[in-house]
């Protein structure tokens, strides 16, 4: 796992990758974790050893197996305190949905950092179609506005990618679209445009008997917490 810190950095994207363990959608816990800082450098690419038995690896979601989780893997309290030693007091965490990233590290805002920039919300735009806004998936967004090449693993997530994806979605917003208006109002409607590929969990509503969490075919019956 990396570790080192270069350049100074305020915003810092983070992405958790989980496993389940058991067969609801909330069933879930932390297998690996990443931080990378607003220069592209990655802080942190750490796997975490599981101490309670897994329903599902969710192999072709997060690329996280038995045998790498085992070989490579860590106590959790020791990869938490290694987010903890990384992680500045004034830190802005950065990614997709990342309060509940935030929840499953069990980070405390105004602690363990001072605030939080959830990309969903920074690039959602209003759809006058449907008349509410439209939110669009981190994988939609980087392929759409950077044309991102996603790394070639068979699986759809892997901590560290997705926080380096996400800090370069964030410095795009801030360097390029903030600054130029017409920039932001080509990038609003390329993402509309553009057709939007079905999430794992919309092609798997149930994997390996684990609720995948869509709302619409959801059927554990768990509560919806983000």
């Amino acid at each position: 796992m990396a570790t080192s810190r270069t350049k100074s950095s305020k915003f810092f994207a983070v992405d958790v990758e989980c496993v389940a363990t058991g067969l609801d959608h909330n069933a879930r816990s932390v297998a690996q974790v990443a931080i990378v800082d607003e220069h592209m450098q990655v802080l942190l690419n750490v796997y975490i050893k599981q101490d309670r038995p897994v329903a599902s690896y969710l192999t072709p979601l997060t690329g996280l197996t038995e045998e790498l989780l085992w070989e490579r893997g860590v106590p959790l309290v020791q990869a938490l305190a290694s987010v903890r030693s990384i992680l500045p007091r004034d830190a802005v965490l950065i990614g997709q949905n990342i309060r509940q990233d935030v929840m499953w590290l069990g980070l405390k805002e105004g602690v363990d950092f001072e605030g939080m920039q959830d990309l969903q919300g920074l690039y959602r735009i209003w759809n006058e179609k449907f008349r509410s806004y439209s939110v669009f998936a981190q994988s939609h967004l980087a392929r759409v506005l950077l044309d991102w090449k996603d790394a070639d693993t068979p699986n759809e997530h892997d901590a560290a990618e997705d926080a380096r994806k996400s800090m370069a979605l964030f410095n795009h917003h801030r360097f390029k679209l903030l600054p130029d208006p017409q920039a932001m109002q080509t990038a609003h409607a390329a993402l509309l445009a553009a057709p939007v590929a079905p999430s794992f969990a919309k092609r798997n509503a149930v994997f390996e008997g684990v609720c995948m969490g869509n709302r619409k075919t959801c059927t554990c019956g768990a509560p919806f917490l983000g």
